[in-house]
């Protein structure tokens, strides 16, 4: 879908920048060389310039085209260079890859309690207070209430980071604030500093760590404590996001070169947008790096949904969130003169002052016959004023910011229909409420069977709905970066998450507004990944040596399964299921990896020895003499996904898996299987014994799939390993690469 099409929808949900912006980012200058791993520390800055004086043929033309040097975990550097300067570069023995400088997008008081984690849960206090979380987002507003050190000593020992010279705000809770911003161009819209302009890293960052603070709410809408996962841990923002600009690839890299050298344990980004060779991708490239000194990084799937093939961030060392929703909802009541009642989604918090109010059609409103069609969808310079000043407009939604146009035009406010997105709430700045096609006819109806058409919008109200369900804007897989690996991992609470906000952006961004609050609700993969990052920091304060890769299994093998009668594109919308957090630090068995287990992976899938070396940090990966990854995927992953094969014969795959014993020292598992018709699976051997704690026991689990119809995209089983004190389930999807 294109980006023009994207902005079409609600800006709360995408966060995206203009194409413009994109525009711009094709033709930017900055590139990222690789070099090969010879050097360290200050020898990388020598050699950095070394390798553009070459290029440039002097050293203050190569001084004044090095942008930045990255010496402390990446041998590589940013540079301006022209397109031939850059395929010069590329020929150079000593330089790895090169990657352009590309610019990302964007991808509470309830959440925690809904999955299960809450504030009497069983905490390991004195280790939560030793996490650092470390988010790569828009900034942070450090006098945030959910951002207070009371009874907090000072930062960990192993903190090696700080805070920008223009930043006053840290403390013993916010122990970090830097920003990037490497191509220098000054942006209108934001400022040169850690500090949040647009709210989202507020956001994040309190829904992760931030510290309980009482009677949270959003014009009374939501009220309770509002507090993070882990309100014990630090918290460490890097501003790598930019109002005007998005979040480039150049900043991205330099931001995790930093968290990984400061010393962070976990890191959330909740940014996507270009999907790429995992070699060649700045997210997939930082987290590598990352997970290599055993920092794990959550990552969101992207807000694409609900197209398939569309999930963002799925290279296997990241875990990769969808987004879900919750028990509650915000709704509004329309009342039309006629007596019919009928119902919209939207934070709407404006009481009326009337009992009824004129009602119009946007299409009745036009300026003119040539400005029909758009009066319809209520855009900007459509209307006449004078047929909108004082009335409730019904409108088709066309654009984010219709409340907006009305409101500017003199209107009372808008009645949007949409069927796309109406899970979430959207916040307005006039009463306004969207509501589906259905009750938008009878809306319409209603207007041209009386010639003095009247209603009223009541303030939104929360209401009870049944969950958990995949939020409809979530990106869906398959995995566009392999078929051997399912994508998403895992789904957490991503629709009207209420968290902190900055007071320097009204609640909409729109023209007009007024409205401003220290709390907000927002929805998307944003909001859902800083609650698997807070699950994660949460597990590792009980179990600090687990690696990455433990975790990650721990998080998976103990979510709560979601059903594909709900979700019909099943484990490729939800994973493994809902994040449940408190048992996750009591997964019984875990599937452990370590960087070279990737790399088999990589190798497994094709990669060339230099794409893979240039990921690792050297020269050229020889995968002729690394042991073969086993099995159909390859790698020791919680998941398992088989691709048919081809139409007519059925498919075989054998997947080939390793566990750990992190539970009870002596205990049995005994495999149980849930296969779809059409689909065997047999798992040899059925029964695990384990005699003593951290002992490993292979197996393999065969699946043989028959044809499936054109109309099914994936069946779904599941593995889960059970003994009296724990249940491990992994998902098995069978993927349908035929499917319409």
């Amino acid at each position: 879908m294109s980006i023009n099409s994207r902005l079409r929808l609600p800006l709360f949900l995408l966060y995206v920048v203009s194409a413009s912006v994109f525009l711009a980012a094709q033709e930017n200058d900055l590139y990222i060389v690789f070099l090969r791993d010879e050097a360290s520390g200050e020898r990388l800055l020598e050699t950095h310039l070394s390798v553009l004086s070459s290029l440039k043929g002097s050293e203050n033309d190569a001084s004044e085209s090095l942008v930045y040097s990255y010496t402390k975990i990446f041998n590589a550097f940013a540079a301006k260079l022209s397109q031939d300067e850059a395929r010069k570069l590329s020929n150079m023995e000593e330089v790895v890859s090169i990657l352009p400088n590309r610019y990302r997008k964007l991808h509470t008081t309830k959440s925690w309690e809904f999955v299960g984690l809450t504030p009497n849960s069983r905490r390991n206090s004195k280790v939560e207070s030793n996490i650092i979380v470390g988010l790569l987002d828009t900034g942070i507003t450090p006098d945030s209430d959910s951002f207070k050190d009371d009874g907090l000593g000072p930062p960990p020992a192993k903190w090696k980071g700080g805070c920008a010279a223009n930043f006053s705000g840290c403390n013993n809770k916010l122990i970090g604030a830097k920003y990037f911003k490497l191509d220098k161009r000054p942006d209108p819209d934001d400022v040169l500093s850690p500090l949040d302009t647009d709210g989202h890293g507020t956001h994040t960052s309190s829904t992760l760590a931030g510290v309980p603070v009482p009677h949270a709410n959003l014009d009374g809408l939501a009220q309770g404590t509002a507090r993070g996962a882990v309100p014990l841990a630090r918290v460490a923002m890097y501003k790598v996001c930019w109002a005007s600009f998005g979040c480039s690839d150049a900043d991205i890299l330099a931001a995790f070169e930093s968290a990984i050298s400061d010393g962070v344990d976990v890191i959330s980004i909740s940014i996507g947008g270009i999907t790429g060779s995992y070699t060649a991708d700045s997210i997939a490239v930082g987290a590598f790096h990352a997970m290599r000194k055993g920092i794990l990084t959550v990552a969101s799937a992207g807000n694409d949904g609900p197209n398939h093939g569309s999930v963002a961030n799925h290279a296997p060392w990241l875990l990769t969130v969808g987004a879900s929703g919750m028990d509650r909802q915000f709704r509004s009541n329309i009342v039309l003169a006629n007596g019919v009642t009928l119902s919209g989604v939207g934070i709407s918090t404006f009481e009326p002052i009337q009992k009824l109010y004129p009602l119009a059609s946007g299409m009745d409103t036009a300026k003119s016959s040539d400005t029909k069609e758009e009066s319809r969808y209520c855009l900007e310079n459509s209307m006449d004023p004078n047929k909108v000043k004082g009335k409730l407009v019904y409108c088709k939604l066309g654009s984010w910011g219709t409340d907006s146009v009305i409101k500017g035009l003199g209107g009372v406010g808008s009645l949007i229909e949409s069927d796309a997105f109406l899970d979430a709430a959207q916040i307005f700045m006039a009463p306004a409420t969207m509501v589906n096609s259905s009750a938008g006819k009878r809306i319409n109806d209603y207007i041209h069977s009386t010639t003095t058409p009247s209603a009223i919008i009541h303030r939104s109200k929360e209401i009870k709905i049944p969950a958990p369900f995949v939020a409809s804007f979530s990106s869906r897989g398959p995995n566009p970066g392999t078929k051997h690996l399912l994508k998403p991992d895992i789904t957490a609470p991503g629709i009207d998450i209420l968290a902190s906000y900055t007071l320097l952006k009204s609640l909409t961004g729109l023209k007009g507004d007024t409205q401003y609050s220290k709390f907000t609700f927002m929805s998307g993969t944003s909001m859902s990944c800083p609650h698997v990052a807070g699950a994660a920091a949460y597990v590792k304060s009980f179990h600090p040596n687990w690696s990455p890769a433990a975790i990650r299994s721990a998080i998976m093998t103990t979510a709560k399964p979601m059903s594909s009668r709900v979700d019909k594109d099943a484990e490729f919308a939800y994973g493994a299921g809902q994040v449940n957090p408190t048992r996750a630090i009591s997964p019984g068995l875990v599937y452990d990896m370590d960087d070279m287990s990737y790399v088999q992976f990589l190798c497994h899938e094709g990669y060339n020895g230099t794409g893979i070396g240039s990921l690792v940090g050297q020269g050229a990966i020889n995968c002729s003499k690394l042991v073969p990854g086993n099995g159909e995927d390859a790698i020791n992953y919680p998941s398992m996904q088989l691709a048919l094969k081809n139409k007519q014969e059925p498919t075989v795959g054998v997947f080939k898996r390793k566990v750990v014993n992190v539970g009870t020292p002596q205990i049995v598992y005994n495999a149980t299987i849930r296969a779809p018709a059409g689909v065997e699976i047999v798992v040899k051997p059925a029964t695990l014994t384990f005699t003593k704690a951290l002992q490993k026991r292979s197996f393999k689990v065969v699946v043989k799939a028959k044809p499936m119809s054109d109309q099914v995209l994936v069946l779904s089983g599941s593995l889960s390993w059970r003994s009296s004190h724990y249940t491990v389930r992994s998902p098995i999807a069978v993927y349908n690469p035929w499917a319409n």
